[in-house]
C-alpha cells in the first residue's frame, strides 16, 4: 500500500507515531510489508560467508525486523487505549501473522547455528556487559523457542504460539465487552443516599452523554462502580453493581471459560514440548524466583503472616457493622462500605476528604516536579507538536535540566471511553536504542482511567488514584532514562518480578507532606491539604492491610495453580478457583470466579508471574527505607538508583540492585512497613 504511514520514517521530532494519518486499513499491510522486509535482512545474516560475530549476527538480527516493531507497537496499544470492533477483528489476522513469523526466526535451524556458534565462543569475544546479556538472551530466547526440537515438535510449537496469540486478544475484548454491557440507571434520587457530590455529578454527566439526562449512570469502570461500593446506602444496589463486576465474562455471551481452559492447556503443552514440567517452571526459569517452588514458599511466609492480620480486619468490621449499623451479615458488597465507614470513626476522614485538593492537572504538574527533583529532567508540554489517537491524550517532550538534552517523548491519557481497556499501564511506541542505525531516544506512554471532569468540576481524584499516577510513571521513567545500545534491553525490558520496583518506589512519596504540598490545594479556594488530614492518611495507611495483603496472596496463589496443575482434569473454571483459593477465601463464592476476568495472566505478561508485586514491594520497601534515611531528594541515592534505572535488562537484576543498594534486599522491609513484623517474628519463635 503506497502512502502508508506504518512504512515511513516518522517526520515527526523524535520519530513519533503519526496518529493523525493512521488508519485501520494500514495495519494489516503494514505488517506483511514488515515480515517481508525482516526476512530479506534474515536471510542475508545466513547467507553472510563471513565467520557469525557479535556485529554481523546478533545486531544483525536486533535490528532486523523494525519495521514490524513499529506496525505492531502501534497495533497492539491502539487495541489496548482506543479498542472497536475493528481492531479487534483485525488482531484475529494480525496475531497468528505475527506469531507465525516469530516461530519462522525462532526455529530456523541456520539462524540459530550462528547465534550459537557465536555464544559458544563468548568468552573470547572480549564483550561489555550489554552485549554478553544480549547475546546470552538472544540464545535463551531460541533456545527456549525450540530451537532445539524436532521437526515434529517445532510444528506443533507453531501451531500453539499462533493459536495463542488470538486467544489473549479475544479474552481482553470479551472482559471489555462485558465491562460495557453492564449498566445501573437510576432514576430515584433517594437511590443515591450516601454516595458524595463527585460520584453522583459523574453518574450524572455519564447519563446525559447516553441521552438519559435527569438520570444518573453507574457503569463498570473502577472510578464508577469503586466509589458505589464504598459510599451507596442501597445494600441492594451495591450488592447488584457487586455482583456484576465480581461476574464479568462469566456465564454469559463473553464467557472466557472455555478460553482460560484452552489456553492453559497449549500452555502446559508448550511447556512440555520445551522439555518443562509446567508453564510455571518454564516461565520462572527467567525470573528472579527460579522455580514454583521458591514463589510458593515466598507466598507461604507472606500468608501467614496475611491471614491472620485478615481474620483480625474482618472480625473487626463484623463487630462494628453489627454494634453501630445493626447488620445482622457481612457480605463481600459490604465490605467496603463498612470499612469507609469504620476508617472515618478512626481515623476521622474518608476517600472523599482528599478530592478537593487533588485536581488532575495540579497532580500532574506536581508529579513532574518530583521526578525533576529527583532525577533532574523537565516534561515541557507541547502544542501541535505532535498529533494524539484522542483529544483526552497529551504529549511532553522530556529533555534534562541541566543541559535541555532530549530525554524522550511521553504520552499520556487519563480517562475512560468506550472501547479502551481498564486499569492503568505503561508502554512504549519504541523502546530506547539502535533504531535505524542509530542510538534513538524513546517514545513512552502511560494509559489511566481516571475520574472524568463534569461540566462544573475538573477531574479530581481520590488518594488511590494519585498513587496509580506516581506507580505508572515509575514505569513510565524507567523506559524514559534508559541509557543502553540495544532496544531489546532497554527500559523495562528487565525480569517480570523486577519490572514493579520502579513504579512500586514510587507511590511511597504520594504520603510525604513535603511532596503533597508541591500539588494539593483546594480546587476553588487554593488552600494548601491540611496537615492534620495527610496525618491521618499516615495513621490510616496500614488500616485494613492484612486484607487487602491476603487478596494479593490469593491472586498470586490462583495463578501459580492455573500454571502449574494439570489443565486436563480441569473442566469447570469456578470450581477450580474455589479449590485453588479456598485458604485464602474468607467468604463463600458468592458471584463468577476472578479467572474469567483476570487480564493479567490471561491477556497480560503476568502468568506465573503475579507474585511478582509483592515481590517487588519487599525491594520498594527496602529501596525507599534509603530514602527516609538519607533524604527524600537525596542527590547521592538518587543517581544512584537512576543508574539503576538507565541499565534496563543489560545486567542481572539481582547483580543492578547489589551495586544500587550495597547488599540485597532486606525480606523484612515490606512487613517492617505494614506494621506487621511483630506478629511474623512471635509466630517463628
Amino acid at each position: 500500500m503506497s502512502n502508508n504511514p506504518l512504512l515511513e520514517k516518522s517526520a515527526l521530532p523524535n520519530q513519533a507515531p503519526p496518529f493523525d494519518r493512521i488508519k485501520t486499513e494500514h495495519y494489516l499491510p503494514g505488517l506483511k510489508a514488515g515480515i517481508e522486509e525482516a526476512r530479506t535482512n534474515i536471510e542475508k545474516i545466513k547467507k553472510n560467508k563471513a565467520e557469525p560475530d557479535f556485529e554481523n549476527t546478533l545486531v544483525a538480527l536486533e535490528t532486523a525486523s523494525e519495521t514490524i516493531d513499529q506496525v505492531t507497537a502501534a497495533f497492539y496499544n491502539q487495541l489496548s487505549a482506543t479498542g472497536g470492533d475493528e481492531l479487534h477483528a483485525l488482531a484475529a489476522e494480525i496475531g497468528p501473522l505475527g506469531a507465525k513469523f516469530s516461530n519462522d526466526v525462532i526455529l530456523d535451524a541456520k539462524l540459530f547455528k550462528r547465534v550459537d556458534e557465536v555464544y559458544e565462543k563468548r568468552e573470547s569475544l572480549n564483550l561489555t556487559p550489554e552485549q554478553k546479556t544480549l547475546l546470552e538472551e538472544t540464545w535463551k530466547g531460541f533456545v527456549r523457542g525450540g530451537a532445539k526440537l524436532s521437526k515434529k515438535k517445532k510444528e506443533r510449537l507453531r501451531e500453539i504460539s499462533e493459536r495463542l496469540s488470538t486467544l489473549t486478544p479475544a479474552f481482553m475484548q470479551n472482559t471489555v465487552k462485558a465491562t460495557e454491557a453492564f449498566e445501573l440507571l437510576i432514576d430515584d434520587e433517594k437511590d443515591l443516599s450516601g454516595l458524595p457530590d463527585s460520584a453522583i455529578e459523574s453518574a450524572a454527566h455519564a447519563a446525559e452523554e447516553k441521552g438519559c439526562a435527569g438520570k444518573w449512570l453507574f457503569t463498570l469502570d473502577y472510578p464508577s462502580f469503586g466509589p458505589f461500593l464504598q459510599y451507596a446506602d442501597n445494600r441492594e444496589l451495591r450488592e447488584k453493581i457487586w455482583r456484576a463486576n465480581a461476574s464479568k465474562a462469566w456465564k454469559d455471551q463473553y464467557d472466557n471459560s472455555a478460553i482460560i481452559l484452552e489456553i492453559v492447556r497449549l500452555k502446559r503443552e508448550r511447556a512440555k514440548l520445551l522439555g518443562y514440567k509446567t508453564h510455571a517452571h518454564y516461565v520462572l526459569e527467567e525470573r528472579m524466583a527460579k522455580s514454583p517452588d521458591e514463589v510458593l514458599a515466598f507466598l507461604k511466609k507472606l500468608k501467614k503472616v496475611y491471614k491472620p492480620a485478615a481474620k483480625k480486619d474482618l472480625a473487626k468490621l463484623k463487630k462494628y457493622a453489627a454494634k453501630e449499623h445493626g447488620l445482622a451479615e457481612l457480605m463481600p458488597w459490604d465490605v467496603g462500605y463498612y470499612s469507609e465507614k469504620l476508617r472515618k470513626k478512626l481515623f476521622d476522614f474518608t476517600s472523599e476528604d482528599f478530592r478537593p485538593y487533588y485536581s488532575l492537572e495540579k497532580v500532574l504538574t506536581g508529579c513532574f516536579d518530583h521526578f525533576s527533583k529527583l532525577f533532574g529532567i523537565k516534561f515541557v508540554k507541547t502544542e501541535g507538536k505532535y498529533p494524539l489517537w484522542h483529544k483526552d491524550a497529551q504529549v511532553f517532550d522530556v529533555v534534562n535540566s541541566a543541559d535541555g538534552a532530549f530525554v524522550g517523548t511521553f504520552f499520556a491519557d487519563f480517562h475512560p471511553r468506550t472501547g479502551k481497556n481498564q486499569g492503568a499501564w505503561m508502554t512504549t511506541y519504541r523502546n530506547q536504542g539502535l533504531w535505524r542505525g542509530k542510538v534513538e531516544r524513546p517514545v513512552v506512554a502511560i494509559v489511566c482511567n481516571f475520574t472524568k471532569p463534569t461540566k462544573d468540576k475538573p477531574s479530581l481524584l481520590t488518594h488511590g488514584e494519585v498513587t496509580t499516577l506516581y506507580h505508572e510513571m515509575g514505569h513510565a521513567i524507567h523506559g524514559l532514562l534508559s541509557n543502553v545500545t540495544y532496544r531489546a534491553l532497554a527500559g523495562t525490558n528487565v525480569r517480570w518480578d523486577f519490572v514493579e520496583l520502579p513504579s512500586q518506589l514510587q507511590e511511597n512519596w504520594c504520603y510525604e507532606k513535603s511532596v503533597l504540598d508541591t500539588f494539593a490545594e483546594h480546587y476553588q479556594t487554593g488552600e494548601k491539604i491540611p496537615a492534620r488530614l495527610v496525618e491521618k492518611l499516615n495513621k490510616a495507611q496500614n488500616f485494613m492491610v492484612g486484607w487487602g495483603g491476603l487478596r494479593q496472596m490469593s491472586l498470586a496463589q490462583l495463578d501459580m495453580a492455573w500454571h502449574t496443575k494439570n489443565p486436563e482434569k480441569i473442566t469447570d473454571v469456578a470450581e477450580f478457583e474455589d479449590a485453588a483459593i479456598k485458604d485464602c477465601a474468607l467468604f463463600p463464592r458468592l458471584a463468577g470466579p476472578v479467572s474469567t476476568s483476570f487480564g493479567h495472566i490471561f491477556a497480560g505478561g503476568y502468568s506465573a508471574g503475579y507474585y511478582s508485586y509483592k515481590w517487588a514491594e519487599v525491594l520498594d520497601a527496602d529501596t525507599f527505607e534509603l530514602f527516609k534515611e538519607k533524604g527524600l531528594y537525596d542527590t547521592a541515592s538518587a543517581q544512584a538508583y537512576r543508574k539503576l534505572l538507565a541499565s534496563g535488562g543489560s545486567e542481572d537484576p539481582a547483580v543492578l540492585y547489589r551495586n544500587f543498594r550495597g547488599r540485597d534486599a532486606d525480606p523484612d522491609a515490606l512487613l517492617r512497613r505494614e506494621g506487621l513484623l511483630k506478629a511474623e517474628k512471635k509466630k517463628a519463635a
